[in-house]
């Protein structure tokens, strides 16, 4: 993992330094939009404030250095704060929301994913075969627009943010975090929509192939209750291509979502990591693509441990 996140550093950091120009570049752009104007010496003056006037591999030095001594990830050009800040305060929320959006995921994509294998070609299969191909052709962003729609049209209310207006700034309780709670839910049905629809295709199609297998068959013949045999044997065995997308599942959760999260007025990190990539703000881009991909490597190692632990196949002894 270490070798691996040093490369992932190394590649963040050159690709966010690839577009021409820099901050001080898209600052005087958007001024000059405005019809004020930055005298030559005054850009200059910001570079060499910024650290920007250094070559790539001395910015990048540094701001290694201070991430791995200090825990210090820079100062955001754009807001003028802290990167770590911004970042915490808003990873936070996001992670909150992505792990109830895999439960989500899970929770509903399992059973019917097992209901649709073993009820093949029923009503129910068709029902949810169809349910699922919406879900994965319907984009998060416009299911998100018609939530909100209908909540408006129907209902009168506002299901945009994370907080009712009187929470939105008050200090952490009790009631704050059953406000939060209450205002999930919208979010995690619409960011859990397509994964859900995706895991049911995936967990019939695995378990059609382990349901009709000669060592199901012989428990079958031995007397085993059917349900508890499917549970038991064909439905572990199926559960493979569930566990190994997670090193992929936890940092798309968290950074696939930026337009819905635009839409829906969620204060995650997409929205955030989009203004950063906008206005070129360095440290704070890097901050954040740096920690999808600490959760990818994360996620990976832990989809191998769980791997190992469902599957004796493929344990290393």
């Amino acid at each position: 993992m270490i070798p691996t996140m040093v490369a992932i550093s190394i590649v963040t950091f050159a690709l966010i330094q690839l577009p021409p120009g820099d901050f001080v570049t898209t600052l005087a752009a958007q001024m000059s939009q405005q019809g004020d104007s930055i005298d030559p010496q005054t850009l200059a003056m910001l570079r060499a404030q910024y650290g920007l006037d250094q070559p790539i591999w001395v910015q990048y030095g540094i701001w290694m250095k201070n991430i791995l001594f200090h825990g210090d990830f820079g100062r955001s050009f754009d807001w003028d704060v802290p990167v770590s800040d911004l970042l915490w305060n808003r990873l936070g929320l996001t992670f909150v929301l992505s792990f109830c959006a895999l439960i989500f995921t899970w929770v509903v994509s399992l059973p019917v994913g097992i209901y649709s294998a073993v009820r093949k070609y029923s009503i129910g299969d068709y029902f949810a075969t169809f349910i699922a191909f919406i879900g994965l052709a319907v984009p998060n962003f416009l299911l998100a627009l018609i939530m909100m729609y209908l909540a408006l049209k129907l209902f009168g209310v506002s299901i945009d943010g994370l907080f009712s207006p009187g929470y939105v700034d008050a200090p952490w309780s009790w009631a704050k975090v059953a406000d939060l709670g209450q205002h999930l839910i919208v979010p995690v049905i619409v960011l859990g929509t397509s994964g859900t629809a995706s895991l049911v295709r995936i967990m019939r199609a695995n378990l059609l192939d382990e349901l009709y297998k000669p060592y199901v068959t012989t428990a079958r013949v031995k007397g085993m209750k059917e349900w508890r045999l499917i549970l038991r044997y064909p439905v572990r065995a199926a559960l493979n291509p569930f566990v190994s997308t997670l090193g992929w599942a936890l940092p798309e959760l968290v950074s696939g979502a930026t337009v819905t999260a635009i839409v829906l007025n969620l204060p995650t990190t997409g929205p955030l990591l989009l203004r950063a990539l906008i206005s070129q703000d360095v440290y704070l881009a890097g901050a954040m693509i740096l920690m999808l991909s600490v959760l990818t490597v994360i996620g990976t190692l832990i989809s191998d441990l769980l791997l190992a632990w469902l599957d004796p196949r493929i344990r290393y002894r």
